[in-house]
């Protein structure tokens, strides 16, 4: 059984989908559908943008999923998924390459997303910080301990959790964590607390987006980041889908999940390699790859 999994947030690179718009006719044709989706051109800033443009939440999040879901459907018959899955805002391109929801559907939920994140990050200071070589049972107990807003968001592998909350919280738990055995506490570039409490405001402007969104039965089950499990329900997939944004990224179950259910290969699709990296922290000998150019119909 072959997985296809997503990339998230922090996969973007300038010049990303210049090779796929150069390759391909249809690559073209989704590139102008998203400029008209999103109102303003993207494809501009994914081709030769700076760094720090891809880095403003309103671009990256659309960009990656570009690059996702554009690279899926240009791989034609080639893409037979029996799973799919996706970290975080890869989630979503996971839907649209599962046929779930529909390309433009895909990309608008996007955008909403990113704004109302974007939102979220500028009512109150937080962050997020990753720790490295420590159970994740103890990095719960210390969030549990500080008074604080802090909270595991992206269990991503075993011994890295990334936690996420108001910054003084997220300061405090880093030192407890280091104090604890932690080989690493480390706060992360990001503009806000991913994944926690205070993405409460956002969650409820993406819940109306998506309960006016069509959702159809996938064509294979997406293991979905709140659970760890693989659904093929749409209300199940909406439900997941809206609690995503205050709920942590359960990344290290979907892959034992995914490999329990009889995944022999997973395959990533998108820009970067960082998900194939964490399978091979779950299992080192397990087969992962890139879908590339020379795979397209």
């Amino acid at each position: 059984m072959k997985a296809y999994v997503f990339p998230g947030q922090g996969a973007q690179f300038s010049g990303m989908g210049k090779d796929l718009y150069e390759a391909s006719e249809l690559a073209k044709a989704m590139f102008g559908e998203a400029n008209e989706i999103l109102g303003f051109d993207i494809q501009k800033i994914m081709f030769e943008g700076s760094d720090e443009e891809l880095r403003q939440t309103k671009v990256t999040q659309p960009a990656i999923f570009l690059h996702s879901t554009i690279l899926s459907a240009c791989l034609g018959e080639q893409f037979k998924p029996d799973m799919v899955a996706g970290h975080s805002l890869g989630e979503f391109s996971a839907l649209v390459a599962n046929q779930s929801i529909s390309f433009r559907d895909g990309l608008s939920l996007v955008a909403k997303r990113a704004m109302a994140m974007q939102k979220a990050c500028e009512a109150e200071p937080s962050t997020m910080a990753a720790i490295l070589a420590l159970e994740d049972d103890k990095v719960e107990a210390v969030c549990q301990e500080i008074e604080g807003i802090v909270v595991p968001a992206n269990y991503n592998c075993p011994g890295q959790l990334v936690i996420s909350g108001a910054i003084p919280a997220v300061e405090e738990a880093c030192e407890k964590l280091l104090a604890a055995g932690a080989k690493k506490a480390a706060l992360l570039k990001v503009g806000g607390a991913f994944h926690s409490p205070l993405m409460e405001p956002a969650r409820e402007e993406l819940a109306r987006a998506i309960e006016q969104t069509a959702f159809k039965t996938p064509i294979c089950p997406v293991y979905q980041n709140v659970s760890g499990m693989g659904v093929n329900d749409p209300s199940q997939i909406k439900e997941n889908l809206v609690a995503q944004l205050t709920a942590p990224v359960r990344w290290t179950q979907t892959m034992k999940q995914m490999i329990s259910d009889g995944a022999e290969e997973v395959v990533e699709v998108g820009p970067g390699r960082v998900l194939q990296g964490l399978f091979k922290k779950v299992d080192r000998a397990f087969p992962t790859s890139s879908a590339t150019l020379e795979e397209m119909a």
